[in-house]
């Protein structure tokens, strides 16, 4: 399933509250996230399988500032039960909309995926988009939540009811190192 930017802000919006209304000024909302992070990751196996295997990962993940924050490159690398991971993300700052798209590549793959578009809410960031998983259609969130100075939480699930019911496949940790 195809969907055009506009048609996943306005998706985005309808499910996560329209902050991008009020013309808050968000382009600094991944601020706390800049640095270097110890990351446990972990990853349900066989997404809307039924499956209720979790696989472990360890590792680092480091979030630089770039554009004075109006964007961030994050570089995930983690290592567990499944072999080595490396993620990149970039995150873009929309000042039209106040929302941000979430980019991620895979070392393996080699291109970025379809952005997650949302934007961060009473302490909590929601981010969504569609895409197609296994030849089937599905409603992708993102959440960032449990913002600590030292800690995060990340969660990505599947929906494929647009909504109804989530699965979670995706849980991470990161845990500030020193500098």
């Amino acid at each position: 399933m195809k969907i055009t930017a506009s048609l996943m802000i306005l998706a985005a919006l309808a499910t996560a509250g329209s902050a991008g209304a009020t013309g808050r000024d968000g382009q600094h909302d991944f601020d706390f996230h800049i640095g270097k992070w110890k990351t446990h990751v972990s990853r349900l196996q066989h997404p809307l399988s039924g499956s209720t295997t979790w696989l472990e990962y360890d590792g680092t993940t480091v979030v630089s500032k770039v554009w004075n924050g109006k964007a961030n490159l994050v570089e995930l690398e983690v290592d567990g039960q499944a072999g080595h991971l490396e993620l990149l993300s970039l995150r873009l700052y929309n000042p039209e909309t106040h929302q941000w798209g979430l980019n991620v590549a895979s070392s393996g793959g080699g291109e970025l995926g379809v952005p997650t578009v949302g934007e961060f809410k009473n302490g909590r960031g929601e981010f969504f988009d569609h895409e197609t998983f296994n030849g089937r259609a599905v409603l992708v969130r993102f959440r960032i939540f449990d913002i600590q100075p030292r800690s995060i939480q990340f969660e990505q699930a599947f929906s494929a009811d647009e909504g109804k019911t989530w699965e979670v496949n995706w849980r991470a940790t990161d845990t500030r190192t020193a500098e």
